[in-house]
């Protein structure tokens, strides 16, 4: 599978989340105390500092968009709170998960009938006839009216709150880790009044981790590529290459490192086949965006390249959602683990 530019672009900026926005009409007001006052419920209001602006929310959000971003983060991470039923609109979705049935919840929920741009997103006209009271987006693209997108301040002015998910401010993934999936719950969590499904999750994903990377600790460090199976975003044949970003977070907790780290700052590499084939790859993670078969693309590339010793060895998985940003990080670190160090488990 190839994607056109705009897509492209969002998927190489993605990896993020949280948004805000509220009003209520100072004329309203006075009338509406007393119906305000009896409806308010413990936990609120609730402040955000999100990309320098601050959003408050007076209640938890009922009517809530997630806007596409090539992540699932954000869908994801509703759903482990128990929060889709909120949703009235979402463009995310991947088509597979490493959490059962997960994948089968997003596809089931609504998407609002909108007819989306060309980076596959919600236009602004269609987002404000959605009547949302909060709207999700990785990144500050989602918002960027030269993007066609409704902004934060047009939002707020229909009474809805914005989110800009973790790292999503500057529009640069390349800095993220676990530590963002954790505070991007722990936002939703604050938002909607359900801190404690919050910390319990982030408590049991930690802990799956710190005991995944105590097996694997004092173990040498195999080199590991990562790359998007069947997917250009460059001009060289291997332009889906993960340089840097939540993935060697997540590497660096299963035993591993990332192969091509040097080889670009931002956090995908374009890399030539002779740069491919002139580095030791000790391991291969293929992730599936929308694609039935990672698996054959994997051995399609362990074949190309005998001489790592991933082709010797047969080293390999395939993996799609836990690689990001969202609520499931430990389940990749345990199966890249598993994977590397196959003998401490």
């Amino acid at each position: 599978m190839s994607m056109n530019r705009p897509a492209a672009a969002a998927l190489a900026a993605a990896l993020c989340l949280l948004m805000a926005a509220c009003g209520s009409s100072a004329d309203d007001k006075a009338s509406e105390k007393s119906t305000e006052a009896a409806a308010v419920k413990p936990g609120y209001p609730v402040s955000l500092d999100n990309c320098g602006q601050k959003e408050t929310f007076e209640k938890e959000p009922s009517r809530v968009v997630v806007m596409n971003g090539a992540s699932v983060a954000e869908v994801s991470t509703l759903l482990a709170l128990g929060l889709g039923d909120r949703i009235v609109a979402n463009q995310q979705g991947y088509g597979m998960s490493e959490v059962p049935g997960r994948a089968a919840s997003i596809k089931k929920l609504p998407t609002g009938n909108v007819k989306l741009n060309d980076a596959y997103d919600i236009p602004r006209e269609a987002m404000l006839g959605l009547r949302p009271d909060l709207v999700l987006s990785v990144t500050t693209y989602g918002f960027d009216q030269k993007n066609g997108f409704a902004t934060r301040e047009q939002l707020k002015q229909v009474g809805a709150n914005s989110y800009v998910s973790p790292q999503g401010c500057d529009d640069d993934p390349s800095k993220m880790t676990v530590a963002d999936s954790y505070r991007l719950l722990r936002d939703m969590g604050k938002i909607f009044n359900v801190s404690d499904r919050a910390e319990k999750l982030i408590a049991a994903s930690q802990k799956s981790i710190a005991a995944v990377s105590q097996k694997v600790q004092g173990e040498k460090k195999p080199k590991v590529m990562v790359l998007f199976s069947n997917m250009s975003m460059g001009g060289n044949d291997f332009s889906s290459v993960v340089a840097h970003g939540i993935i060697n977070d997540i590497l660096a907790k299963a035993g591993g490192a990332n192969a091509f780290e040097s080889s670009a700052k931002t956090t995908f590499a374009d890399l030539s086949k002779e740069k491919v084939a002139a580095t030791d790859v000790d391991a291969l993670i293929v992730i599936a965006y929308n694609d039935p078969n990672p698996a054959a693309y994997a051995k399609k590339l362990l074949k190309e390249f005998p001489q790592w010793p991933a082709a010797k060895n047969n080293t390999y998985v395939t993996l799609s959602d836990s690689m990001y940003l969202g609520p499931s990080n430990d389940l990749a670190v345990r199966k890249v683990a598993k994977m590397l160090h196959p003998g401490a488990f």
